[in-house]
This record gives structure tokens, sequence and C-alpha cells, in this order.
């Protein structure tokens, strides 16, 4: 019979701990089968900190490191100095990367550190209790702003792909979404090309995917999909924003 379903050899074969619906779970399946794809499972080392991606040590088969709140990018430099042939990569939340740890992306697209960032936006603190995020739109309610978020009290949601797009260092940017099976596949293009910007040594690759969070959001998995359509890509347009030639 013909195979038409593999289990990548890049995740455990484990119960997740997401909720019902998180996209996280794809976003670690695209990295790890493209990591696997490339021949880098055995070459690999992951940093997560604090946030929902805390526990993704337990799903993704590869070398990872836990870091503290908004620090990954700081620690996936000196094991990629150490390490300079490893592919390494960050995996962060945008309560943690686009807050606590602004400065750290910010300084490290700056540096031109050659590893690679992949960045889950849903738009609200997710194991914290769902509060407002950075990217948390204005209108959406959440705990700390039950009558929705405002601009004159919370300013705009930030756009981190087009802010580290500015950078020298950031040779390869793009943001994608995990909403529909046509994103997906889009999904794992922008993967490929960021671990190719890093087999060849060009910089800092960033991609940043639009995820959903129906737990906090409160809505069906299949509506919170349709939630982010409606509302987040309009905001956070998807595409590629800065790309080397080398790897279009």
């Amino acid at each position: 019979m013909k195979t038409v379903f593999e289990y990548t050899k890049g995740m455990n074969e484990t119960i997740t701990s997401y909720c019902p619906g998180c996209t996280h779970g794809i976003a670690h399946r695209l990295v790890m089968e493209c990591l696997e794809e490339k021949g880098l499972l055995d070459d690999t080392i992951g940093v997560a900190p604090i946030g929902c991606s805390i526990n993704s040590h337990r799903f993704m088969d590869v070398d990872m490191c836990e870091s503290a709140h908004g620090r990954a990018p700081a620690i996936a430099t000196a094991i990629k100095r150490v390490h300079p042939d490893k592919f390494v990569f960050t995996y962060q939340g945008d309560g943690d990367l686009a807050s606590i740890g602004t400065c750290e992306i910010v300084q490290a697209a700056h540096r031109g550190e050659k590893f690679c960032t992949f960045f889950i936006n849903n738009a609200i603190y997710g194991m914290t209790g769902g509060q407002c995020a950075p990217t948390t739109l204005i209108g959406q309610k959440t705990t700390t702003t039950i009558e929705g978020r405002t601009v004159a009290h919370n300013g705009k949601p930030i756009r981190m792909s087009e802010l580290l797009a500015t950078i020298d260092g950031a040779k390869y940017v793009e943001r994608v979404a995990l909403d529909s099976p046509a994103h997906v596949r889009q999904a794992k293009k922008a993967v490929m090309r960021a671990i190719e910007v890093q087999e060849k040594k060009l910089g800092f690759a960033f991609v940043e995917f639009l995820s959903t969070c129906p737990t906090n959001w409160g809505l069906s998995p299949v509506k919170a999909c349709e939630w982010l359509r409606d509302n987040m890509i309009p905001y956070y347009p998807l595409g590629v924003i800065k790309c080397p030639e080398e790897v279009k």
C-alpha cells in the first residue's frame, strides 16, 4: 500500500500538553519535519523560554535548552558561537519575544546572529492567564482589557516582523499563518527558507506564525481559525518581508 502519512522522526510520540485546537503543535511539526528532510535532527539545538512553549522539549526530538523569560536569543547566541556547525533555533511566543524579550531579539538581529527564530503570535498571553500582550488587537478582550484593548491605554499592537526587517543583520523575515491547509503549506516553505539562511551563514532568520489560542480567546478551534483570518491577517499581513537573493 502507498504511504500517505508518516510521523516525522523529529517529534516524540507523546500526549501534548497544549489545549485542544492550539496550533503550537502544527508549528512544532513543521519545524521538525523540515529539519528531518534536511537531515539536521542530530545536529540541532533548540531554545525555548517561559510560556506555552516551555514544554516543547517533550515534543521535539532534538537537543533542547530552556531559558529564562525572553532570554532565548541570548542563550541561542552563546550556543551558536560555541557550536557554529550546529543548527540553532529559538521557539518563542509573543508575550515572551515581543514584551520582556524585545531587547534580546532586536540585539540578536542587530548583531546578525546566525540562528533562526520561530515566533508564535497568538495575540495574547497564553500560559499565564490570557492577559493583554503587545500583539493583542485593538478592541480585543483579555483578562486585563475586559472592555477591549484601546490605543489610548495600551498603544497599537506591535508588528515584530516589520520592526526586525528594518535591521541590517536580519536577513530573512516572513509572516505566515496556521489557520488553513494552504497557509500551513506556505508556512513550511518559510521554515525551509529560514533553515537555508542559516545553512548558508547569511545572518539572522525570523519566521512569524499567526497562531490560535481557542481557550483564552473563548472560541472553538474552528471559530478561532476564522477569527484569525478575519482579524489578525488584516492587521498582520502574510508574506515575505525580507529575503536574500541566495534563498529566493
